[in-house]
């Protein structure tokens, strides 16, 4: 399998865990409200292709559209949220080392890569084999008795995709050695995480940087009369998070 498990790193710190994300793997949990998960690239080929989606209420899942929208924005970065279906934000990125991560163009599927790198199967080469995002995304949300009908658009983390004047679409390399990004999840979430390529990376060779993921208590969100870095980044995201408030019953803050 290809999928990891997230352990504790030191057993005197309950609430904080890591685990390592190798190249051409899969990851799934579900990440609590006031949670913080950070991705850590380890070496320079990055992309985690990411999907979310409510973990009490499993209908409501990430909106690509919404969140690009509702931001006045071609991607995502620090000081930018992940809408839901029902206007809600399931998540923050509260920092962002490489500053654009593209919710544009998708998980890589078995085609691409295949038409791009060649077959080495798990019969061949086992952990090793050739990964891609979509069929990797799809083995973890199984566990939780959602398929293709309920995967939607996702973010592809460390990657910068931009347009030209004709809107062709190009893939940016960088190195994203050490780069980090750290989302704070403002809802029960379940997470579905896939290291593969870039559907764009034109590179022709197979090298994925290993991520590390560590998971800790989030810092408390400030009240009102203080500002928050993806609350009060505008007016819509103030209205999401009050659309999150009346959704927890909490009416002191809607």
């Amino acid at each position: 399998m290809s999928s990891v498990s997230i352990t504790t790193s030191d057993s005197s710190y309950s609430d904080r865990f890591t685990a390592p994300l190798p190249g051409g793997h899969h990851w799934c949990g579900r990440v609590n409200k006031n949670t913080v998960l950070t991705l850590k690239s380890l070496a320079a080929n990055a992309n985690a292709s990411l999907y979310v989606v409510n973990a009490d209420e499993k209908l409501e899942r990430f909106n690509m559209p919404d969140s690009l929208k509702a931001q006045h924005t071609l991607y995502l970065s620090e000081g930018h949220v992940l809408y839901s279906d029902m206007g809600r934000v399931l998540a923050s990125i509260i920092s962002d080392d490489h500053g654009w991560n593209d919710a544009i163009c998708g998980p890589s599927t078995a085609a691409m890569v295949s038409s791009q790198y060649g077959k080495k199967t798990f019969q061949d080469a086992r952990n090793e084999r050739y990964q891609n995002g979509l069929d990797g995304l799809l083995t973890e949300m199984s566990k939780f008795a959602l398929n293709e009908r309920d995967l939607t658009a996702t973010v592809n983390l460390f990657s910068k995709v931009t347009p030209d004047l004709q809107g062709r679409l190009s893939y940016i390399a960088a190195d994203n050695t050490h780069q980090s990004i750290a989302l704070r999840f403002e809802m029960n979430c379940l997470v579905f995480i896939c290291n593969a390529p870039h559907p764009l990376d034109p590179s022709d060779i197979y090298d994925l940087a290993d991520i590390e993921l560590t998971i800790g208590q989030a810092a408390p969100i400030v009240p009102k009369a203080e500002l928050d870095i993806c609350r009060d980044s505008c007016a819509q995201n103030q209205r999401g998070f009050e659309n999150n408030a009346r959704y927890f019953g909490d009416y002191t803050n809607a």
